[in-house]
């Protein structure tokens, strides 16, 4: 059973047409990549996913449970939970604060303590700062903060929106290197990623979205050898 089962969601902004059938699976334990053009359809796939708009045709499984009886924050209950797109930070509370908010779904302080040894381990910047303003640290340690706060819900599949937006290449690289850090440590992760090339590199399998459709689905090997990948999503000729 797939820990994450999507199939044939249609969606719409008003009368727009902005998921056209989507299918994708992601397995217990992998690292599945969307890539795609602005506007392909990317984001508006995981706010479909994690409940935030729902389809109107088609379902959202998670671990063989239908998720459309239930609102976004008992999806989060049930075991997922999203890094947005800009971060989305709560600017006026510190870092520790912003960590807490993302515990609100857990009910024992032991375990809760636990896994902020856990985001503490795995962000010692985020240790050195825990009494800063979110909203006063750099755009880095802001992603860095997103992810933990995520990761304080103690999610089995954790939805990541474009987590290098807006980064300079060496923290693009650290935030990579983060995203397999937190595999190994058991999370299912789906990416939604602007840079193809590191998304491929760390994911097993690859998903590419055009327009509201998915138009190409392979490994991630077979897609960074792919020629219409290479030209439209990787800068090769």
């Amino acid at each position: 059973m797939p820990m994450l089962e999507v199939e044939n969601i249609h969606s719409y902004y008003g009368n727009i047409h902005a998921l056209k059938g989507i299918s994708l699976t992601v397995e217990k334990g992998e690292i599945v990549t969307l890539i795609g053009a602005n506007g392909a359809g990317k984001t508006t796939t995981l706010r479909a996913i994690s409940g935030l708009l729902k389809p109107r045709e088609g379902y959202v499984k998670l671990e063989g449970e239908d998720l459309a009886p239930y609102p976004p924050h008992e999806i989060v209950y049930k075991g997922m939970a999203m890094v947005p797109e800009g971060r989305r930070i709560f600017a006026r509370l510190t870092v520790a604060e912003n960590l807490e908010m993302g515990a609100y779904s857990r009910k024992k302080s032991s375990e809760v303590n636990t896994d902020l040894e856990r985001v503490f381990t795995l962000f010692p910047r985020l240790k050195e700062r825990r009494s800063q303003l979110g909203g006063t640290l750099s755009g880095g340690e802001q992603q860095m903060l997103a992810t933990a706060r995520a990761l304080m819900a103690h999610p089995r599949l954790l939805l990541m929106d474009e987590p290098s937006m807006g980064l300079a290449p060496v923290l693009v690289e650290s935030i990579f290197e983060t995203i397999k850090e937190i595999n190994k440590e058991g999370t299912t992760i789906l990416l939604v990623e602007q840079n193809a090339l590191m998304a491929l590199t760390v994911a097993s399998r690859g998903y590419v979205m055009q327009t509201g459709e998915i138009v190409l689905h392979d490994t991630s090997k077979n897609l960074q050898q792919n020629k219409m990948v290479q030209k439209a999503y990787l800068g090769m000729e």
